[in-house]
């Protein structure tokens, strides 16, 4: 914009203003008028669907893997995807204020007095990006499937006996806090440890039951679970074995 466009701007500016409304009660009445509107239909969509209640909480768990509110599955699915622990903290401090700033800075860089979004591209483009990449990782996060259960269907071939020790076995996974660190179908997080959607196209059951009982560090021995409760052991090992 060159100084004769930005004086014919503050030009019709200065008469815009001097034509306009007052704040107040203008502008207060109108504010006013739509926070009422916002929290009448807050207050009616409580009372009309209410609030999505989980298990009652136990404390002495410590297989529950929480999640956050909808308003926070962006920021849940930066952590999903980012997997080094070493960059957790950049992930959940530094991306979202990094990304703050640079909004905050915007019209410290992009100076142009023009309100159209067409003729002020940078703005308009740092916009649909923020939009659009916190809508994709908030679709991302909300469809990421749940942390204590398998939402698999089990195989058309198991039927009987077999069919119930695999349903067994996946309650004993969601239990167990597996998916924690495993994935499996939908359910459950990348990492640290692999997928095991198809571990038994690559480890007989005997081999699963030998890791569960002897795995690798960080992985938690289930030894004491094949002592004190074998037929969940056996339930577990069978799921695992079904996966492939």
């Amino acid at each position: 914009m060159n100084q004769r466009e930005k004086e014919r701007y503050l030009r019709d500016y200065a008469i815009l203003k001097s034509q306009g409304k007052p704040f107040f009660p203008y502008a207060v009445a109108k504010d006013s008028a739509m926070a009422a509107l916002v929290l009448a239909v807050i207050i009616t969509l409580s009372i009309v669907l209410g609030a999505e209640l989980g298990p009652k909480a136990d404390p002495t768990t410590t297989t529950y893997v929480p999640r956050p509110e909808w308003y926070f599955f962006f920021l849940f699915e930066v952590l999903r995807v980012v997997r080094p622990p070493e960059f957790v903290p950049f992930a959940t401090i530094g991306v979202p204020t990094l990304c703050m700033i640079l909004l905050f800075l915007l019209p410290f860089y992009d100076r142009s007095p023009e309100r159209r979004p067409e003729r002020r591209p940078i703005a308009t483009a740092a916009g649909i990006i923020t939009i659009a990449a916190m809508a994709y990782l908030t679709y991302m996060g909300a469809n990421a499937g749940s942390p204590n259960a398998v939402d698999m269907k089990p195989p058309s071939s198991l039927t009987g006996a077999a069919l119930t020790q695999w349903n067994a076995g996946r309650l004993v996974v969601g239990q167990s806090g597996c998916l924690a660190c495993h994935r499996i179908g939908e359910n459950g997080n990348d990492g640290p440890g692999p997928q095991l959607t198809h571990v038994a196209s690559r480890l007989p059951a005997a081999a699963i039951a030998q890791t569960l009982r002897n795995p690798t560090a960080p992985m938690p021995s289930f030894q004491s679970l094949a002592d004190s409760q074998p037929e969940k052991f056996r339930n577990l090992v069978a799921f695992l074995g079904q996966l492939r």
